[in-house]
């Protein structure tokens, strides 16, 4: 891990996240605190490699953790793998590169096939994005 690559202590109650796959792994590390009362939050400290040419964190990088994030809450509310059918994104603000991101979401509801949920970023007390999905939800692999 090189200089750059050096990350700060986690926000307090906040874990390493494991077996995310090898999409999310390469683009974490990502941390996380154990789901409450249906909200799954989720954090990542802004490295050089996640922003663009003038140190702002990429709005892909913002996108693919908060697709990550919404699947999470359905994952957590339905028990079921949720596949991405629709993700709406609205930037409201900027995270700049060692700012810890902190994303908040939740299932607001469930059908058979599909699950919907809503959540939002922040990063240094500011909400930078918004965000609803919704997903196709399957079995998990044995």
């Amino acid at each position: 891990m090189s200089q750059d690559e050096l990350i700060p202590e986690p926000p307090e109650g906040f874990v390493p996240s494991q077996g995310r796959g090898q999409f999310s792994t390469l683009n974490g590390p990502y941390f996380h605190k154990p789901p409450q009362n249906g909200l799954v939050t989720q954090a990542f400290f802004a490295l050089p490699r996640h922003t663009n040419g003038i140190g702002l964190v990429h709005g892909g990088m913002l996108s693919a953790f908060t697709d990550g994030l919404l699947a999470s809450a359905v994952g957590h509310g339905t028990q079921k793998v949720g596949v991405t059918i629709h993700l709406s994104l609205d930037f409201l603000h900027m995270a700049r590169q060692g700012d810890w991101v902190i994303g908040e979401a939740r299932m607001t509801r469930a059908t058979k096939d599909v699950a919907f949920a809503e959540g939002w970023l922040r990063a240094r007390g500011v909400d930078i994005l918004r965000a609803s999905g919704v997903f196709k939800l399957m079995e998990r692999r044995s």
